[in-house]
């Protein structure tokens, strides 16, 4: 065993014997490192390890709630609620029509309600149009100003007729274009339709999956292409309505109980336009209680008095054949009202 030395006040300088306690027990927090191998060992028979450095003490959690962020989504949804509220909008009523509103912009918002207002567009009216058209809401200006642009250059509405335009079609205003607006123009300006500014509405439409479909059905029903076209070209509403719903129904009714002939519904398309249950069937079981065949026009187009007018003049003459000339004499379209 070592022996090492001591001083003592006392005696002075003496031996004092080194104890002997096993190193295998230390504990060196002071250690930074785990020493290397090579200098562990100290003797032939005795060795330490070093430990590692204990960790630091763990964090507790704050107690204190951290102030809310202004990007929590509950605080954004509850602001853009407030904000709807205070311009007459119920977001909750849009939500069903439209679910991504929930995710819509509070700034964006905003800027499309200024933006609206420049325009000259009313609070009531913007309430309408979000009704009819909740994108809207989800639209940014940027997207919004191509669609006037087009409107005024392109489809030629006069400035003083946009509110109206787009009061009576909103959906306008969410339609791109580049991938709806100016095909829909081109097709419209192809097939002979004049006079853009009176058909607006037509603009939001598709041509593939509304026009194309509806003027394959007149071809279907027996009118040739170009036909077809120049109905649609005199009447372009013809687009709009509905194949199953309007068209088939009224065909039937015009071919099997009225027993009139094509050539009528080519040069009187109108035909279409009129209620069946409310004007058609009603005026047409008229005619046949009196004995009387009126042209279609004179038979829809005149307003109830003018028809009753007309049904008891020719009761109570002659009636002129149906091959003569007199019969299908075509009246002022002026003087009649639908």
């Amino acid at each position: 065993m070592e022996e090492t030395f001591h001083f003592s006040h006392i005696n002075g300088l003496r031996r004092i014997p080194r104890p002997y306690f096993p190193f295998s027990n230390l504990q060196f927090s002071f250690v930074s490192r785990t020493v290397p191998l090579h200098c562990r060992t100290l003797c032939s028979k005795t060795s330490i390890s070093l430990p590692n450095k204990p960790s630091k003490t763990p964090k507790f959690p704050s107690l204190i709630p951290e102030p809310q962020s202004d990007t929590d989504p509950n605080s954004q949804f509850r602001e853009k609620l407030l904000y709807l509220e205070s311009i007459g909008i119920d977001l909750f009523s849009l939500v069903d029509d439209y679910p991504p509103i929930v995710s819509s912009s509070l700034d964006d918002i905003k800027s499309t309600v200024d933006f609206m207002s420049s325009m000259g567009f009313t609070p009531p009216e913007f309430r309408r149009i979000c009704g009819m058209c909740p994108e809207i809401l989800n639209s940014k200006v940027s997207d919004i100003i191509p669609v006037f642009t087009f409107l005024l250059r392109e489809a030629n509405v006069k400035g003083s007729d946009l509110r109206r335009v787009i009061n009576r079609r909103p959906r306008l205003l969410v339609c791109n274009v580049e991938k709806r607006l100016r095909p829909t123009l081109y097709f419209l300006q192809g097939i002979g339709i004049a006079e853009m500014d009176k058909h607006t509405s037509l603009l939001s439409c598709s041509v593939e999956d509304k026009f194309i479909p509806r003027i394959e059905y007149l071809e279907k029903i027996g009118f040739s292409h170009k036909d077809a076209i120049s109905m649609v070209a005199r009447f372009p509403q013809l687009l709009c309505y509905s194949i199953r719903g309007n068209f088939e129904p009224k065909f039937d009714y015009f071919m099997v109980e009225m027993g009139r002939d094509l050539k009528e519904l080519k040069e009187f398309p109108h035909y279409f336009s009129f209620s069946l249950e409310r004007r058609i069937k009603p005026r047409h079981r008229s005619c046949v209680e009196k004995g009387v065949f009126f042209p279609l026009p004179v038979m829809l187009k005149t307003n109830e008095k003018q028809f009753r007018d007309r049904l008891e003049v020719c009761c109570s003459s002659s009636q002129p054949l149906r091959i003569s000339p007199l019969w299908c004499t075509n009246l002022d379209s002026n003087s009649m009202s639908i």
